[in-house]
Formats: C-alpha cells, sequence, structure tokens
C-alpha cells in the first residue's frame, strides 16, 4: 500500500499544470486553447512570452526531479534505482501528459521528462540534450527535437548503463527510458502529423 501511494504521489507532483497556471496568471486564458494545445513551455512561449516558457520549463523539470528524488529518499537508503523508483518515475511523467486538475489533458512530456532522467540518468541527458538542440538548430523544429531527443533516451541509457550499472539497477532504469520515451513521442503524434505534412510551426 505504501509503494503505491509513493507511485500515485508522483503522478499527482507530476500533474500540477505549472504552464497552465502561469498563463491564467497572467491573464492569457486557457494555454490550451491555441497553438498545440498543450501545457509546456513552448506552447506557452506563444501565448505569454519567453519569460513565462522557461519559467515553465524551469518548474515542469523540477517536478520530474522532485518525484524521483522523493521517491528514492522514501524508497531507498543509498539513492539507487528499482522498479517503484522506476514506476514513480513514470508515473511523474504520466501526470504532467494526463494531469486529473485538467481533466487528462496536459502537456507532451517532454520538460518533466528531462527532470526525471536529471534525477536517473544526468550523463545520458547531457548526450540527449546536444542532440535536441542540434535538431532545432538545424530545423528550427522544436517538436522534432523533442521528439529525436526521447528516442534518443534509452540508447543513450543502453550505451553508457549497461556496463556501469548492476543488472538489478540497469533493467527497471532502462523500462523507464523505455517506457517515458515511447509516452512523450506518442504525445507529438500531432506533430509528427505535421511534420510529415510540412505544416508544423518552425521556431522564429
Amino acid at each position: 500500500m505504501w509503494l503505491a501511494l509513493i507511485v500515485v504521489l508522483a503522478y499527482l507532483l507530476g500533474s500540477i499544470p505549472f504552464g497552465y497556471l502561469i498563463v491564467r496568471l497572467r491573464g492569457g486564458g486557457d494555454v490550451r486553447a491555441s497553438g498545440s494545445g498543450g501545457t509546456g513551455a513552448t506552447n506557452v512561449t506563444r501565448r505569454a512570452g519567453k519569460g513565462a516558457g522557461l519559467a515553465t520549463l524551469a518548474l515542469d523539470a523540477l517536478k520530474g526531479v522532485l518525484a524521483v528524488v522523493l521517491a528514492r529518499q522514501l524508497l531507498l537508503p543509498n539513492f539507487g534505482i528499482n522498479w517503484w523508483v522506476a514506476a514513480a518515475a513514470f508515473a511523474a511523467i504520466v501526470g504532467h501528459c494526463f494531469p486529473v486538475w485538467l481533466k487528462f489533458r496536459g502537456g507532451k512530456g517532454v520538460a518533466t521528462g528531462l527532470g526525471v532522467f536529471l534525477a536517473l540518468a544526468p550523463a545520458a541527458v547531457g548526450i540527449v540534450a546536444v542532440v535536441f538542440l542540434l535538431v532545432v538548430w538545424r530545423t528550427r523544429y522544436v517538436s522534432l527535437g523533442s521528439i529525436t531527443a526521447a528516442a534518443c533516451v534509452p540508447l543513450c541509457i543502453w550505451v553508457l548503463g549497461r556496463s556501469a550499472a548492476t543488472p538489478a539497477r540497469f533493467a527497471p532504469l532502462l523500462a523507464v527510458a523505455l517506457a517515458g520515451s515511447a509516452l512523450i513521442i506518442y504525445m507529438h503524434r500531432a506533430n509528427i502529423g505535421r511534420l510529415l505534412r510540412g505544416t508544423e510551426n518552425k521556431l522564429k
């Protein structure tokens, strides 16, 4: 019961809709009513400016970090990872994408996923961040950068972690990387359609 409660708490933490709240507080209405329809940093930037977008990015990433840190503190005194920590990490991403407070319509999980993997596999995040920046720089598509970066997370963790981590820790880490990346890519399905049609918005 206690273990399941930790996962639920991670979901609730991930579901805090910072982007939605920031735009509301700035008098911009419901951020989901325009642009991509999400509550993430990119859509907030389009609706309320770069400052609001950066604040959303930082806060959404922070809740991912906190979900992992709290799960580790409550479950593992040596701050490792097991299946329950992995479940809490994934629950935080799910919470961002499907927040109970907004009738399960939130963001795409990129920033919260960033926070989760910063806490779980910082070296992999460093590599993935470079991939994201290069893709966005070359194409001007934030969505393509996010999709590519998400797809690279499991690969980076596989390459960096299979020799460094014990099997008991590597398996749940790789599992949450695969599940989290798959969810983030799924949440970009509309963007993928627009990319294929050539109608996706470019970064200005």
